[in-house]
Formats: C-alpha cells, sequence, structure tokens
C-alpha cells in the first residue's frame, strides 16, 4: 500500500499499516467543535470552535484536511482533536486550546510520512505528548502472534 507523505509524495507503507484499496487521502485533523474544558461554564463559541477555527487557519494552504466534528466523547479533558491518515494508526488528543493549532498541523504532517503508521514520539510537539489519550490501530491492523 502507498502513502502520501506532508509533501505530497507517494511513499510505501509497512506491512504493519493498513492495507486496503482505499484511495490515498491527505492527513486529517478531526476537532470537536462542541468541546469545552472539563467544569466550564457555557461560553459563545465554545473553546473547541475556537481550536477548529485556529487549526483551519493554520492548516490553510497545506495538504491536510481539518473536519469539525461534534463530539470525541473525551468530555472530561476536551477540548479533543483527532489524527488520521490512510494506514496510520488514529491518534486522540486532549486538553487542547487554540495555541494547539499549529502542533496539530505538525503531528499530521509527521504521521503522513510515518512508514508504519505510527506517530513518532521524537519531533512530536509537546501539546501532543502531555495531551494523548488514546491511540486506535488501523481497521484492518491484525495484532501479533503471542
Amino acid at each position: 500500500m502507498s502513502r502520501i507523505d506532508a509533501a505530497g509524495a507517494t511513499k510505501s507503507a509497512t506491512k504493519s499499516a493498513a492495507s486496503t484499496d482505499a484511495p490515498i487521502i491527505a492527513p486529517t485533523i478531526y476537532v470537536c467543535i462542541t468541546c469545552r474544558r472539563a467544569g466550564e461554564s457555557d461560553s459563545d463559541p465554545p473553546p473547541g470552535a475556537i481550536l477548529a477555527a485556529a487549526t483551519a487557519r493554520a492548516a490553510a494552504g497545506t495538504e491536510i484536511n481539518v473536519r469539525h466534528i461534534r463530539c470525541l466523547a473525551n468530555c472530561s479533558r476536551g477540548p479533543s482533536a483527532a489524527l488520521r491518515c490512510n494506514g496510520s494508526w488514529t491518534y486522540v488528543f486532549g486538553g487542547l486550546d487554540e495555541r494547539c493549532a499549529n502542533a496539530l498541523v505538525e503531528g499530521a504532517r509527521l504521521l503522513a510520512r510515518a512508514a508504519d503508521g505510527i506517530l513518532p514520539w521524537r519531533g512530536r510537539p509537546a501539546p501532543l505528548k502531555r495531551g494523548l489519550i488514546a491511540r486506535v490501530p488501523p481497521i484492518d491492523f491484525e495484532g501479533f502472534d503471542e
């Protein structure tokens, strides 16, 4: 299977990455637009919507798609966002704010360049180190025989 990297070049993925016939797409950042910080009263717009707008601005003119989503079910650690790319693991982050927009874009680029579909720790922006909530395997991940 091939994937595109952050520069738009096609790259081969290793066996551990997903191997589907799905079309190759650019990395995607999903940002919860309804997210609020735990215990925060209603504000308009919600902090998640502010993060989504900042992330869209940070990704403008790049290959990265920014998608708004109504809930990532991470309410106790919001605002939240998720990174994914064909053949990669999906990463969910929480405790974000609009200052994390560039970190999300850089994380999406790192994930797109990862031949094994795993977001590298080295070079990962600090908000994506401390805010990691979950890492979800690709749909066709076969696991390891033990």
